[in-house]
């Protein structure tokens, strides 16, 4: 096991408006270029690296303290670390749990993820807020005595966000499936676009044999599996680059297939219905966001890793443009009313922007899984 927060030497990380924080190299070295965002989680890290929907983001942690739980192979959310990068303060100088089988700095270095430690993370999650989330680099080893005008030009060279199609980078090249645990309810097909293993756990937990297709699928091999609900889920990117999920979408919501997106999942049925998304400043990331679920009057804290969101009318109910029906913005943040929920009154369909599963998190949204299985029942009793 590697000694964690080991010194590897100087580093720097490097913001697109010229900003910079000079610290020392965490992880593997090198130069990484990615999106500058903050995830505000205090624990959990582990879950946050694996999560697919991070790919192409430079993640800073604004907890200071980072890695005192080690890493194992039971709280992985996919195969790898999918992150640019990854900023923290304070590595921890020793692991101290038992379910710990190494260290965060071993999985770092394994995956080639070029971080950096040392610098005042909470100054950068300031400056973020205040400017927005910015394209950044990290530079350390030999790429750390490169010129300041070298590597700042090295990360305006680097791609934008906005714009980037990133599914193909996360998605599984070939379906596979899980079986139903328990009282089978039915089957589901499940879009890949970043999807993480707790997700699919609690589908087949709620009786689903569950499907996971590539983002490649087509309509015609998705209906020829003849599922009994579809499920998009969270993933990277600009849902405005993903007009094939769309199209796929649309065709069945048409068919009158029950369906449950969440995160990307929740953009990608906004613009299925009709609606525009948008970028938002610096995103929610992290474990604590508030949610207010508007048919309860329930306020549910929950988990959000998402840059977009769905430009939808918060009040009233809201005639799809596409033919599918009234349809309702079901939850709210609470922190700046950005829309967290659809719920569509005329077809079996509901989405949410945060990540309901939980990996890791709060459960106070774990319920939705209830709810779709109870929707793809009752889809089922009414002859759909």
């Amino acid at each position: 096991m590697a000694i964690p927060g080991k010194d590897a030497g100087p580093a720097v990380l490097v913001l697109e408006d010229g900003t910079r924080y000079a610290g020392r190299a965490y992880g593997a070295t090198g130069r990484t270029l990615g999106e500058a965002v903050f995830a505000t989680g205090m624990t959990g890290y582990q879950e946050t690296l694996t999560d697919p929907s991070y790919a192409g983001q430079i993640v800073l942690m604004t907890a200071p303290h980072i890695g005192n739980t080690g890493a194992n192979d039971e709280d992985m959310e996919s195969s790898r670390i999918w992150v640019s990068g990854y900023v923290v303060r304070d590595p921890s100088r020793v692991v101290s749990n038992f379910r710990a089988q190494r260290s965060l700095d071993d999985d770092l270095v394994a995956g080639g993820v070029v971080g950096i430690s040392g610098i005042d993370t909470r100054a950068v999650t300031r400056h973020i807020r205040a400017d927005g989330a910015m394209r950044a680099g990290i530079f350390s080893g030999a790429d750390a005595a490169l010129s300041d005008d070298e590597q700042l030009a090295l990360v305006r060279g680097g791609e934008e966000m906005t714009g980037r199609n990133l599914s193909g980078a996360v998605s599984t090249t070939e379906g596979y499936s899980l079986d139903a645990e328990g009282e089978r309810v039915g089957s589901v097909a499940v879009l890949d676009l970043g999807v993480k293993t707790s997700t699919l756990r609690y589908l087949a937990e709620r009786g689903f044999d569950v499907h996971v297709l590539p983002q490649t699928v087509t309509v015609e091999e998705l209906l020829a599996l003849a599922p009994d609900a579809l499920f998009f889920s969270n993933g990277p990117g600009d849902p405005g680059a993903s007009d094939h999920h769309v199209e796929l979408l649309r065709a069945a919501l048409r068919t009158g297939l029950p369906y449950f997106g969440i995160c990307f999942g929740n953009q990608l049925l906004g613009r299925a219905l009709g609606f525009g998304t948008y970028k938002l400043p610096f995103g929610h990331r992290g474990i604590n966001q508030p949610v207010l679920d508007r048919a309860t009057g329930r306020v549910e804290i929950t988990a959000h890793n998402h840059g977009f969101a769905v430009d939808a009318p918060r009040e009233g109910v809201t005639e799809s443009s596409q033919g599918f029906g009234r349809v309702e913005v079901s939850h709210i943040d609470l922190n700046d009313d950005v829309v967290e929920g659809l719920n569509c009154l005329d077809i079996p369909a509901f989405s949410v922007q945060y990540h309901p599963e939980s990996a890791a998190g709060p459960h106070d949204a774990n319920y939705l899984f209830d709810r779709f299985r109870d929707m793809v029942i009752a889809s089922k009793e009414n002859g759909n």
